[in-house]
């Protein structure tokens, strides 16, 4: 997984390490952050005491020998990989005059081309697993004007990772390794929504990241050769299961209006 120090990547980690799974966690947060939870080390500390095994690497998913690096210490350790989440993402919503080409490419670096480097990397590897999945925390593409009107830098990196998924789906089907992306129908109340999308209240008309989560385990424990080439919603994966109350998942209690995310109509 890229990242996973906290938030939804953390959730999803956690929710494997309930089976016992193994995870490699390749994040720069080596050192605590006042602004920010947790880091690599004490994510994997979590994932430990939740029945799991945990490999934290250091590093950024933006250079070809760090994601080389956690590649071939998660065979190492762990002998095969079976999953790769990628989950890194920068998010920069400032409209096209306001934004700064540092920020744009940065946002490029980890979200389209790290989506690439980490799924191309590991895919000797995925070849050789019965269930192999690389599943991707990014919208379907909806080339409604609006999303780009309002934010075009992000839109141009988050429909990047989708087209990574789009098209690794087709490349990799005769091989049986599944690519999906994965998306929240509301916002999730992590740091980001607090921090960039209006602080306490917009944490009250969130989900909790355990929907993701658990939309995720589903969809990573499907069938690789026939659940690929989608573009899920969180709650619509759940409701395939049979879950439909979804009131468990609110961060906080009551019947308020909940927040579309963002590339969703309401």
């Amino acid at each position: 997984m890229s990242g996973g120090s906290r938030g939804i990547g953390l959730a999803i980690a956690l929710r494997a390490a309930a089976d016992g799974a193994n995870v490699v966690l390749l994040a720069k947060t080596d050192v605590a952050d006042p602004r920010l939870e947790g880091t690599v080390h004490t994510a994997a500390a979590e994932i430990e005491a939740a029945g799991g095994h945990a490999l934290a690497v250091v590093g950024d998913v933006r250079k070809d020998e760090d994601v080389t690096r956690a590649v071939d210490a998660a065979i190492e350790r762990f002998g095969g990989i079976d999953i790769v989440v990628n989950n890194a993402s920068a998010i920069d919503l400032r409209p096209t005059s306001n934004i700064d080409m540092k920020k744009y490419d940065l946002m490029l670096d980890i979200n389209t081309r790290g989506t690439f480097l980490l799924s191309k990397t590991c895919l000797p590897h995925l070849e050789k697993s019965t269930n192999g999945h690389i599943l991707t925390l990014s919208p379907p593409m909806d080339l409604d004007p609006q999303w780009a009107g309002r934010y075009l830098a992000y839109t141009i990196a988050k429909y990047g990772m989708s087209l990574v998924t789009l098209g690794l789906a087709k490349e990799l089907a005769g091989v049986g390794i599944a690519a999906n992306s994965l998306w929240p129908r509301t916002t999730i109340a992590t740091a980001a929504v607090r921090n960039l999308l209006g602080g306490d209240a917009a944490m009250a008309s969130s989900r909790t990241v355990d929907i993701v989560s658990d939309a995720a385990h589903v969809i990573l424990t499907r069938d690789s050769r026939t659940c690929t080439g989608n573009f899920f919603i969180d709650d619509e994966v759940l409701a395939q299961e049979g879950i439909t109350d979804l009131d468990v998942y609110r961060a906080a209690p009551g019947d308020g209006r909940l927040t579309p995310d963002l590339f969703l109509d309401a």
